[in-house]
């Protein structure tokens, strides 16, 4: 499975991780290419849910960070997973080596140095959150290898 299939898994539950959904063209950006701008996410009047559930329907950044938010507060370690891709794979006890950063910066089209700078890393966490929400739970079909 993926880097970001186990962070989905992980996330949402492990059935829903198997399951594909459309695939969205992937994003690519490198140090020396303009920004590309981020998709607002779009509203949703709904509550979120009591419990983790893949939709395959996009959702806001607010309902995941909801999601995010009770494993969270579970913890006794305080993670700063709001900004940092470490502290979000390790928040869900996985691995945040720099391999498993590499892998997951190959897998999202990442274009520069594969170095673990804070450049590569804060691309990283703004591609998962965006990638999570865009695919509510569900593993794009170009992410699953």
């Amino acid at each position: 499975m993926s880097i970001f299939g186990k962070l989905v898994s992980a996330i949402f539950g492990s059935s829903h991780a198997a399951e594909p959904a459309p695939t969205p063209a992937p994003t690519s950006w490198s140090p020396s290419a303009p920004k590309p701008a981020s998709p607002a996410a779009p509203a949703s009047p709904a509550a979120p849910t009591s419990s983790p559930t893949a939709t395959g329907k996009p959702m806001s950044r607010a309902e995941l960070e909801e999601l995010i938010k009770k494993t969270a507060s579970a913890q006794q370690e305080e993670l700063n997973w709001r900004e940092s891709i470490v502290d979000l794979m390790k928040l869900f006890k996985l691995d945040s080596s720099l391999g498993a950063r590499k892998e997951l910066a190959k897998e999202l089209g990442y274009t520069g140095a594969l170095d673990g700078s804070a450049e590569m890393n804060v691309w990283l966490h703004q591609q998962v959150m965006i990638k999570l929400t865009e695919s509510g739970g569900k593993v794009p079909e170009h992410l699953k290898a």
